[in-house]
């Protein structure tokens, strides 16, 4: 395989990582495997969340700021084929990386058909309401008639692309398990610059607006799905290292002791999902009392939130892989020693990218708007400013998390989520709503949300009780069972 070229993400991770083990905070080594792990994450991350960011800038400045509104109302019902995905997908990772870790390949296959079947089996369903109850959904959270129009019609045809997403995470947890983490980051990637290209042209050419940002989201999902169903099955997809291992496209898909794993690990992950998922609802109902220019100015806010957070997708999941292989090969120490040192990494690489943001919050925002005028621009500027000091908390929440999910032990992250959200983010923003508290209510629900399960994350790493918990996922239990 030909060399890589030279990644500037790749480059700055590194650059934190080896400042952190000259300074004595994390192993030299395990600062490099944890990088080319989580550049490749990162950059997938930042393509997918760009793509995201320039939907609502692409539809914002051709329709304005009620589609904005609308595409972010959509959001969390969008959402929900990430909550299925990332459900089933947690427990994929967690078997996946533990039996690559013992090298049992023999048994990869069954792991990601039984993912495919569970995540088909929920989603395809997901779709069909979202498409036929568009309308009805999106007025749930808003009562301005052009919001609820355009976010039904932009969800109506999004709605197709949910299964094809779902798939999508289990092709990406399924690679970095196996400790690659390029090849799921060229693939998304590539779609994510495929969505924008046809957005551009849908919105802009054709002139179809939010419909044409719907169709360029389903199109491009269904170009990753398929990318990673030929690599998966032929070993060879064009611009990615070949497989060493296959997958059987016509073995068994329901293994009931294999999906009651991927059901016990992932249900406690779908539930953390689809706290946040579900808590978005009311959360964006309240923020639409404070009328469409601050709704708008809060979905700027969050896009450029979610931006800033693809850090954690890297960390989280290359902690998963690398203390699941860790456990796989019954190494609990350097397990522990992995999750601890992740976390440490992940937080100065957080603030890094923080400290650029808040720096470049106006010019950045700026970039989702027409006229530089409108009323929703400072109230932006602040939110975006707030969430840069939220977002440092989210480095500790995530990597922790990873670590929990490579052993199984995925219920208290859900317990985490479930109080950030409903015990601290949620009545924060209502209180700004509703009393003089006013926009002050929205900066601190951004702390809570991230600030409250990073504290339980890490409690719960710190107890050691995970590693008890990995010990029946793992590949010797499987066998014993047998």
């Amino acid at each position: 395989m030909a060399p890589r070229p030279p990644n500037p993400i790749r480059l700055v991770i590194l650059w934190v990582g080896l400042g952190l083990a000259r300074l004595g905070l994390i192993d030299r080594e395990r600062a490099r495997r944890t990088t080319d792990l989580a550049w490749p994450r990162i950059v997938t991350g930042l393509a997918r969340m760009s793509k995201s960011a320039v939907d609502v800038a692409m539809v914002g400045i051709a329709v304005g700021s009620a589609a904005i509104a609308g595409v972010g109302f959509a959001g969390p019902f969008w959402g929900l084929a990430f909550t299925v995905g990332g459900g089933v997908a947690g427990g994929t990772i967690a078997l996946v990386s533990q039996r690559y870790g013992a090298g049992r390949f023999d048994e990869l296959g069954q792991a990601i058909r039984s993912s495919v079947l569970l995540v088909l089996l929920v989603s395809v369903p997901l779709a069909a309401f979202f498409a036929t109850f568009s309308t009805e959904l999106i007025s749930i959270i808003s009562n301005d008639p052009e919001v609820i129009e355009l976010g039904a019609a932009y969800l109506a045809v999004v709605a197709f692309g949910v299964p094809f997403a779902g798939l999508n995470l289990i092709g990406s947890r399924t690679f970095v398990g196996m400790d690659d983490a390029w090849t799921p980051m060229v693939i998304r990637a590539g779609g994510a610059v495929a969505n924008i290209g046809i957005n551009a042209v849908l919105i802009f050419v054709v002139g179809m607006g939010v419909v044409g940002a719907a169709i360029g989201t389903v199109l491009a999902n269904v170009l990753v799905t398929a990318a990673f169903g030929t690599l998966l099955v032929t070993g060879r997809f064009p611009g990615v290292p070949d497989m060493d291992v296959t997958v059987e496209p016509f073995g068994t898909y329901a293994d009931l002791a294999v999906c009651r794993s991927l059901v016990e690990i992932g249900v406690p992950v779908f539930g953390r999902n689809l706290v946040w998922t579900i808590a978005e609802i009311p959360l964006l109902s309240i923020v639409d009392m404070f009328g469409t220019d601050v709704a708008s100015a809060y979905v700027i806010a969050r896009r450029v939130w979610a931006l800033m957070n693809t850090p954690g997708w890297g960390f989280s999941l290359a902690a998963s892989s690398l203390v699941g292989q860790e456990l796989g090969a019954n190494d609990e120490r350097t397990a522990e020693r992995y999750g601890r040192e992740i976390v440490r990494f992940s937080v100065a690489v957080y603030a890094v990218s923080a400290a650029i943001v808040f720096v470049f919050a106006e010019p950045i925002t700026l970039a989702f708007v027409d006229d530089p005028g409108e009323l929703s621009v400072p109230v932006a500027v602040t939110l975006v400013q707030v969430a840069c000091f939220a977002i440092l908390v989210r480095g500790i929440a995530g990597a922790a998390e990873g670590a929990l999910n490579a052993a199984g032990d995925t219920s208290w992250p859900f317990y985490g989520q479930f109080l950030g959200m409903f015990g601290g983010a949620i009545p924060l923003a209502y209180l700004g709503a509703t009393t003089p508290l006013g926009l002050y209510g929205l900066y601190l629900a951004f702390i809570a949300e991230t600030a409250i399960p990073a504290a339980i994350n890490y409690y719960r790493f710190a107890t050691g009780k995970w590693k008890v918990i990995s010990r029946s996922y793992r590949p010797s239990a499987a066998s014993a069972d047998d």
